[in-house]
């Protein structure tokens, strides 16, 4: 009798063992194998949120956020099998002297994510956090070069109206590495405001190794920065880094002036319209192909351009020879980058990034196509803007860029001489008037990003799938109404196209499953329903000491 219990229950076992092996996802076989890489910290909120997607699929990919210069001199020394960095590589570092090259390591660069270089800030009053700061390109420069020391300083009260603040000292945060968000920032204020910037650096151009002077505070990585600013021990500082960051600690970013005359945050909306006047280096045979020019960016006349909008670039090796490349690795790198540039494109807006434009996606595979090049195994087949689920183009009419064109206008109390737009200073990314972010179930009637669900009467971003009465966003999901402005169901862009999410089957393996689990399950628990109960009833009515 217990042998015959037993038995069936380890039929019982091995159902439900296939049904759950059935059920995993086929791991990344010969096909594929681990890759590496390093660099930017700016980007990497997107890069980690790409990696853990594909990895629920079998693709093994592992990344270290050391920042753009250690990601490009990694590469360059053929430790990692790829690299994220915010700029290209310079030849000679232009503060530190040192080489900066890739080492004769045969490469490209291709766009991978778009975004802002944000001033995140921690500047209470009488407790309240303040979240309605807003500064000009001008105070800005003075602030990290050291001439503006005091938050009650004359040019900020007139960046905010008037409205003056009390006797605080700034506390300038900076990156202790080498930072492309140091390199991004730089780059502005050496084309922004020379006379005020290269006197503090001796010298012209930008640096990823921001100089320190005075109160400053250097901390290191992405993460470090933030998390000083969000330090119980540091009101009055303001530091850079990319919008991710302060989202995801649900802290507020200073708005920042545009040639336009308004304030104003970089959202994906704002950085999407910069970027459409950024040039891109479209000659092949360039060094530098396909890297950006900012500087029309900083100058465009549109009000709802963010002003330190930019691209970040992955780095990839090209040569058939590559010694640390196998086929297996390439694949990998090319079912990584064909989600990141596509699919993965669809979760970057709410996090504090903003979706690639098509030229840029079309561009991106071109560079992917080069790993076939270096080795005809590489399987890139259906790889294409017809497949590329972009949340900024649609398959019938790819040129056009939906959040370029949906972004909406800024409040009139962000222009010069108006505002600051009002609300409680405690909750400012709640604020009543729209134009912050609200992290909770705020009601918000001007311009915001609706994030965790609120109700906004303005043009925001409903991620959190909140009520939206304005120009939505097509990658927060829901069915966008463009007459009623509201938002249900699932994702739809604001021209009424639908483009909900379209699982894609990357190269040598496919999604989870779930009927080889149901099936397994099924057939485990008709075994048990059926043989078990009379087993137990047999077994319960023997007399004690019957060991059949």
């Amino acid at each position: 009798m217990r042998n015959r219990l037993v038995h069936l229950v380890a039929l019982a076992v091995a159902g439900l063992s296939l049904g759950v092996a059935a059920s995993m996802p086929a791991q990344a076989d010969a096909s594929h194998a681990l890759i590496q890489g390093s660099g930017s910290g700016w980007s990497a909120n997107a890069v980690n949120q790409w990696i853990a997607d594909v990895q629920t699929n079998g693709l093994q990919v592992v990344y270290t956020a050391s920042g753009s210069a250690q990601g490009r001199k990694d590469f360059g020394y053929r430790t990692t099998d790829f690299a994220v960095s915010d700029i290209g590589y310079q030849g000679v570092d232009p503060v530190t002297g040192d080489t900066d090259t890739s080492q004769g390591r045969a490469f490209s660069y291709l766009p991978i994510v778009a975004g802002g270089t944000s001033f995140p800030y921690q500047l209470r009053v009488s407790g309240q956090l303040v979240r309605n700061l807003r500064l000009s390109g001008t105070t800005l420069a003075k602030i990290f070069t050291g001439q503006i020391t005091n938050w009650n300083d004359p040019a900020i009260t007139k960046d905010n109206n008037g409205h003056a603040f009390p006797s605080i000292q700034i506390i300038p945060v900076v990156h202790s590495e080498g930072s492309g968000s140091s390199a991004q920032f730089t780059r502005y204020l050496d084309t922004e405001y020379p006379s005020i910037w290269r006197p503090y650096l001796g010298a012209s151009g930008l640096t990823e190794y921001y100089p320190r002077k005075g109160r400053m505070i250097a901390q290191s990585g992405s993460d470090g920065v933030m998390n000083y600013i969000a330090s119980a021990a540091a009101n009055g500082s303001i530091g850079y880094d990319e919008y991710s960051y302060a989202l995801a600690k649900d802290y507020p970013v200073a708005k920042i002036l545009n040639k336009a005359g308004y304030f104003t945050l970089p959202t994906q909306y704002n950085v999407a319209v910069a970027l459409t006047k950024a040039k891109i280096n479209g000659n092949k045979k360039s060094p530098d192909y396909l890297l950006q020019n900012l500087n029309d960016v900083y100058n465009y006349g549109d009000r709802r351009t963010y002003p330190l909008s930019s691209y970040s670039y992955g780095i990839i090796p090209t040569a058939s020879d590559d010694k640390t490349m196998t086929t297996a690795k390439r694949q990998t790198l090319a079912d990584y980058l064909y989600y990141s540039i596509c699919q993965g494109q669809r979760e970057v807006g709410p996090i504090g990034y903003s979706p690639l434009p098509v030229n840029l996606v079309k561009a991106s595979f071109q560079q992917i196509g080069l790993l076939k090049k270096a080795d005809s195994k590489v399987d890139l087949t259906n790889r294409d803007v017809s497949t590329c689920n972009n949340p900024t183009f649609d398959k019938s009419n790819p040129s056009r860029n939906y959040l370029a064109e949906v972004a909406p206008q800024p409040p009139a109390c962000d222009q010069v001489g108006h505002g600051p737009c009002s609300g409680d200073a405690a909750s400012y990314n709640g604020n009543p008037d729209g134009n912050g972010n609200p992290g909770g179930s705020n009601k918000n009637s001007g311009s915001g990003d609706p994030s965790g669900g609120g109700k906004n009467n303005g043009s925001g971003n409903p991620g959190g799938g909140g009520k939206n009465n304005g120009g939505g966003d097509p990658t927060g999901g829901g069915t966008y109404d463009p007459t009623t402005g509201q938002l249900t169901g699932t994702g739809s862009d604001p021209t009424g196209t639908t483009v909900a999410s379209v699982p894609v089957e990357l190269s040598g393996y496919q999604q989870t499953n779930l009927l080889p689990l149901l099936a397994g399950l099924a057939v485990a628990l008709l075994v048990i329903a059926i043989a078990l109960p009379p087993l137990l009833n047999r077994r319960l009515l023997k007399p004690r000491g019957d060991t059949s």
